[in-house]
Order: C-alpha cells, then sequence, then structure tokens
C-alpha cells in the first residue's frame, strides 16, 4: 500500500466511558436489551447514572478505541471527533493523544456536552451500553479534515455515525474526500439497533463506497434479514471487496472474492469486560492491512487485540499490543 503519513484515520464519536458492573436484575428493570447500545437523553443518563454502582471512567467512542488499538500495535493512527469545551472534552483530547493517536479537532464553545456512554456489565462479561452523544452527534462539515483522511493509507467510519443528521453527512463526506485521494474506506456496522434503522443506506454505502466491512455475526444477519449465516456471507463477498465477521468465541471469519478464511479466536483465561471487542479486532486487522499483511494475519492480529482488550475492564489495552504481536 502506498507510504503516506497515516496508517489510519478515523472519523467518529469522542464519548467518555463510564463502565460499572451490574446484575441481570437491574438490566430486566431498567427493560434493556443485554448487549445491544441504544441512544439516550441527557436526563436519561443522569437517572441512569444514579442508579449505577462504582465506576470506571475512561475514554472511549468506537472508532477512537481502534485508533488507540492501531497505535498500541506501532501504527500510525489519528482521529477526527467532536468534544466540548468542558471537562469530559479535555479528558478524552488527553487520553487519546496519550495513546499515541493524532488528534487535533478544535473543542467547541457553542456545542451539547462532551458526549458519554454507560455502560453496564455483566457477572458473564457482557456490556450493554447506553449513549447520550451530546457533542459527538453534533460532528459536520467543518469538522472533516481532508488533509488529514488524504495522507491516510485507510479511512475507518462507525456505524453509530449514521444516526445524527450532521455526523451522517460528514460521514459521506469523508468517504467522498477518501475516494479522491486514493484512500481505501473502511466501516463498521456497529450494532444492530444501527444496522435495523439504516439498513438501506448501509446497504447503499456498502456496496458504493466501501473497501472493507467489519460487523459482528449479529450485525450482518441483520443487515441482510436472514437467519443463515452462510447465505449472509455470500452476499456481503459480491457486495464488498473484504469482509470481516466477528463470532465470539468461534473466531472471525473473513470473506474476499472467492475466497473464505476461518480466524480462530485467541485464548483468554477469563472474559471479564467485552467492551471494544470488536473496536479492537478492527485495529488489529486494519493495522494488518495497512501495513501489507495477508489476510490470514491481519484476522489473527485482529483475534490478539480482542482478546487483550476482553481480558479487563475497559476498551481499550492495558498491555502493548505491539508485544503480543510480537
Amino acid at each position: 500500500m502506498t507510504d503516506k503519513l497515516f496508517d489510519v484515520v478515523g472519523v467518529g464519536s469522542a464519548i467518555v466511558d463510564v463502565i460499572a458492573r451490574c446484575d441481570d436484575a437491574l438490566l430486566a428493570e431498567l427493560c434493556m436489551d443485554k448487549g445491544s447500545m441504544r441512544l439516550i437523553g441527557a436526563d436519561d443518563a443522569e437517572a441512569l447514572y444514579t442508579r449505577m454502582g462504582p465506576g470506571v471512567e475512561t475514554s472511549g467512542g468506537s472508532v477512537s478505541n481502534t485508533c488507540a488499538g492501531v497505535a498500541s500495535f506501532g501504527g500510525r493512527a489519528a482521529f477526527i471527533g467532536k468534544v466540548a469545551d468542558d471537562q469530559l472534552g479535555a479528558i478524552f483530547a488527553h487520553d487519546i493523544r496519550s495513546v499515541g493517536v493524532h488528534f487535533d479537532t478544535r473543542p467547541a464553545t457553542d456545542a451539547s456536552p462532551t458526549g458519554r456512554c454507560l455502560i453496564l456489565v455483566t457477572p458473564d462479561g457482557e456490556r450493554t451500553m447506553n449513549t447520550y452523544l451530546g457533542a459527538a452527534a453534533e460532528l459536520g462539515l467543518s469538522e472533516i479534515n481532508g488533509e488529514r483522511i488524504a495522507e491516510s493509507k485507510l479511512l475507518y467510519l462507525e456505524g453509530y455515525s449514521f444516526d445524527p443528521p450532521l455526523a451522517r453527512a460528514a460521514f459521506f463526506e469523508a468517504a467522498g474526500l477518501a475516494k479522491a485521494a486514493g484512500t481505501k474506506v473502511a466501516v463498521s456496522l456497529s450494532d444492530p439497533f444501527c444496522v435495523e434503522r439504516h439498513r438501506d443506506a448501509f446497504l447503499d454505502f456498502i456496496e458504493t463506497r466501501a473497501d472493507l466491512v467489519f460487523a459482528n455475526e449479529r450485525e450482518l444477519l441483520s443487515l441482510y434479514e436472514t437467519d443463515d449465516f452462510e447465505a449472509a456471507c455470500d452476499r456481503l463477498r459480491k457486495a464488498v471487496g473484504v469482509g470481516a465477521v466477528t463470532r465470539s468465541a468461534k473466531g472471525s471469519r473473513i470473506v474476499a472474492g472467492a475466497e473464505t478464511i476461518e480466524v480462530a479466536a485467541a485464548p483468554v483465561a477469563s472474559v471479564v469486560d467485552t467492551t471494544g471487542a470488536g473496536d479492537l479486532y478492527a485495529a488489529g486487522f486494519l493495522f494488518g492491512y495497512a501495513t501489507g499483511r495477508d489476510l490470514a494475519a491481519c484476522g489473527r492480529l485482529g483475534s490478539i487485540a480482542a482478546a487483550e482488550v476482553i481480558s479487563h475492564i475497559g476498551p481499550r489495552p492495558l498491555t502493548p499490543l505491539s508485544r503480543l504481536m510480537a
């Protein structure tokens, strides 16, 4: 792949995560769909926060987690996302820069508060996310840095950005700039919630603008409205150059033209928190792809990164992924 300043530039939601443990009874009481993500308003966020136990606060957001993972592998990553000029915005900016990701989007002085995601983790390690997007939903065309996109090998976009109208317009603008600059476009479906709301838009984007697609099995089945995994994979391979589908303990499947590659899940002593598993799988895969590795090796790097992040609380690696790769 042509050498550029950055391996990956991500465009997505700049979010601060608050992660706390809970039991299944609380999810049932609050009528939450375990393992999913839902958007909430500021009042709901405040009410839920009062119900949560002791939490861990860390900068997050799907694409920013992926960029942090790319940097942990030793890759060159940049991130474009919107925060407010407030305390959480300063925390987010400090955290993402401290892990080696280039972030120079100016904080907004006239935006909603910086976004936050309240994450409940049940004893089986499954995470259920409740997201107040705040300033992240106001990401617009003015924040899209065409120069940054042009000087990157890969542009990575999150399906979560399909929901807010301003962010969706920025999403499509970024993809157009990438195509014009010879930057490959990768997209994550993010969550069945997103797929169900924007299925037609996703299908159009995948077929006309994307070069790589990331999904988990549930998201892929929702995209093609089927229970047949093999049929869904066949449709994906016809729609895009490379598709990578994660399947939890079953590992992942990569489809590219006539090629099908099965990648085993990397071993992990115990699953503590699945927050960030898909984000870090994408980090390993994108790092491998940007540095010229074959698809099987890309999948293995994804598995290594996912195994690391699910072994502890929080959506970003604690052990340098470059060390695990070696």
